[in-house]
């Protein structure tokens, strides 16, 4: 790039004037044709209405985000505890001296100090419940959750669809219907969603596998897992007034976060929580 040249003295004050103006278009051209080659690509094709926040100034600021390692093991703590892990939240206490706690506020930072002792009793008797759920084991997991919670047991449609999921897979299709006209009738009356996930359930004894694909889901043995999580979060409800780790409701902050700072910024953009991956919109 040339730069502007220097504008020759003035023979008299209209020259000066005009000399004055042309200079100052020509820097003016000069900078944003300046600018212009600064930018990349594919950073002159993004949203100009939206702060463009680089990797340098980003990192200038998370640098100086301080997290305690005391912080980060209560955290870790909360989620072993919430999730029903009695043996790892039993080392994890004897190598780290972190108590065996749950959150209780869920205030926009994790760092609040309402917390409560959980007894390790309680989350092993929690996690073989979720285990049995988890494994398929319905006969064990109700043997289980009634010694614990009875209610739950009764009240639960999750736990009770899995149970007819379970008889349907292993081919007991008028069983399951019995089950199912007795145990969840009760329970989706005025409750239009659960009224749809009962008769997507009963409608499983149509078919063999392979299922449909909007049916497939219900038989997959994933959902084991999605309903175990529903019956430890009915669980730690009742027991805490928590029905969750802490852990799980600041990723849903930080992805509400991340939704809302869209809208008026670009600027590295967690995209993969496995591998800690951001997405550079200017790259």
């Amino acid at each position: 790039m040339e730069f502007p040249q220097i504008i020759s003295e003035p023979s008299s004050p209209a020259d000066f004037l005009q000399s004055i103006e042309s200079r100052s278009t020509s820097e003016e051209s000069f900078a944003a044709d300046y600018v212009e080659e600064q930018l990349s690509e594919n950073e002159r094709d993004l949203d100009t209405s939206k702060r463009l926040v680089k990797g340098e100034e980003w990192n200038f600021y998370a640098k100086d985000v301080k997290i305690r390692k005391e912080d980060l093991n209560r955290l870790v703590m909360d989620f072993l505890v919430a999730e029903g892990y009695p043996v790892a939240v039993e080392k994890f206490q004897e190598e780290t001296g972190t108590q065996r706690i749950l959150f209780l506020v869920d205030f926009c930072y994790f760092l609040n100090k309402k917390t409560a002792e959980i007894d390790l009793a309680s989350i092993a008797d929690r996690s073989a419940v979720i285990r049995a759920i988890e494994c398929g084991n319905m006969d064990v997991a109700t043997e289980k959750l009634s010694a614990l919670n009875p209610e739950i047991l009764e009240t639960n449609f999750y736990f009770k669809q899995q149970k007819t999921i379970e008889l349907i897979r292993e081919g007991k299709g008028e069983e399951a219907t019995a089950y199912c006209k007795k145990e969840l009738t009760p329970l989706v009356q005025g409750n239009k969603a659960l009224l749809e996930e009962l008769e997507r359930t009963i409608t499983l004894r149509v078919f063999d596998d392979p299922y449909p694909c909007q049916y497939k889901e219900l038989i997959d043995t994933s959902r084991r897992f999605k309903s175990a999580s529903e019956v430890n979060a009915a669980i730690l409800t009742n027991q805490t007034g928590e029905k969750g780790s802490k852990l799980e409701r600041l990723l849903k902050m930080l992805f509400w976060t991340q939704d809302q700072a869209d809208e008026k910024a670009l600027y590295p953009r967690l995209s993969d929580l496995s591998t800690c991956q951001s997405l550079y919109p200017w790259e």
